[in-house]
């Protein structure tokens, strides 16, 4: 494995090795609309926007997921292709 591909990974592995941003991927994951707003990620969580907004930040930097602004809110999407990678790492 070349050092890029294991810094890539790495950073991939310290953003999942996180109960909030587990669940947060579960529940983009699961979301009819395969995206979610972050007042929609809040109230399940029972945690505050920023706190919500801070781990789908580390998320979006890992390239787990990605973003987009629409009016004041941000809606969130699972990257196709990153968690495949990251559940083959775990096996």
């Amino acid at each position: 494995m070349e050092r890029d591909e294991a810094e890539r990974i790495a950073r991939v592995l310290k953003a999942v090795a996180e109960p909030t941003r587990l669940q947060l991927l579960s529940m983009l994951q699961a979301s009819p609309a395969g995206e979610a707003c972050v007042c929609d990620l809040t109230a399940p969580l029972g945690l505050t926007q920023p706190t919500v907004s801070h781990h789908l930040k580390v998320l979006v930097d890992a390239g787990l997921i990605a973003r987009e602004k629409r009016g004041r809110w941000t809606w969130y999407r699972i990257v196709s292709g990153e968690l495949p990678a990251v559940r083959n790492l775990a096996r």
